[in-house]
C-alpha cells in the first residue's frame, strides 16, 4: 500500500489549507493502518473530513471568482464521489476496494495538492483572501469575471450533467 506523510513539499503556505491537508495526511494514515474491524470507521472519517474540506476550498474558489466550475471543482466532485462509493462497497464487505482507494489517494493527492491547490492558495494570496471571514483585501485584483473550464471537454456543462447521471 502506498503511504502518504506529511512534508513540507505539501505546504502552500495559506495556514487554513495546510492544517486541512495536514488532517487529511494524517486521517488516509489512520485508514491505511486499520485492521478490518475498524477500517470503515476511519475510512468514513475521512470521507466525512474531505467532503467539508473540498466544500471549503469550493466555497473560496467561488468567493474568489478562481471558479465555481473548473477542473479544481470537477475533481473534488469526482473524487468525493469515489470515496462514498468505496464506503458503500465496504459496508457490502468489500474491504479490498477501501484500502485499494486509500492507496491511490496517497498518490492522487500530493499532485492535486501540488498544481490545483498550489494554484488556489496562490491565487488566495494575491487577491488578500481571508480563509476564515471571507474578506478579500485586494478586490481589484479579483477577475473581471468566473473563471470557467479548463479548455477541455472534461469539464464542460455536458461533462457536470454525465457527473450527475
Amino acid at each position: 500500500m502506498n503511504q502518504l506523510e506529511w512534508s513540507d513539499a505539501l505546504s502552500l503556505d495559506l495556514p487554513l489549507m495546510d492544517d486541512t491537508h495536514r488532517e487529511f495526511v494524517d486521517l488516509l494514515a489512520l485508514v491505511a493502518s486499520a485492521p478490518d474491524d475498524t477500517l470503515l470507521q476511519h475510512w468514513q472519517a475521512l470521507v466525512d473530513h474531505t467532503d467539508d474540506h473540498f466544500g471549503r476550498e469550493d466555497r473560496w474558489m467561488q468567493d474568489t471568482r478562481f471558479s465555481s466550475s473548473n477542473c479544481h471543482t470537477m475533481q473534488h466532485k469526482v473524487v468525493l464521489q469515489v470515496m462514498r462509493e468505496g464506503a458503500v462497497r465496504g459496508a457490502a464487505g468489500d474491504l479490498a476496494v477501501v484500502r485499494q482507494m486509500a492507496s491511490e489517494l496517497a498518490i492522487w493527492f500530493p499532485q492535486h495538492a501540488q498544481s490545483m491547490d498550489a494554484a488556489l492558495a496562490l491565487h488566495l494570496r494575491r487577491v488578500g483572501y481571508d480563509p476564515e471571514t471571507g474578506a478579500v483585501a485586494s478586490p481589484d485584483a479579483l477577475p473581471q469575471g468566473e473563471i470557467h473550464g479548463c479548455g477541455g471537454s472534461t469539464c464542460s456543462d455536458t461533462a457536470d450533467e454525465a457527473l450527475a447521471a
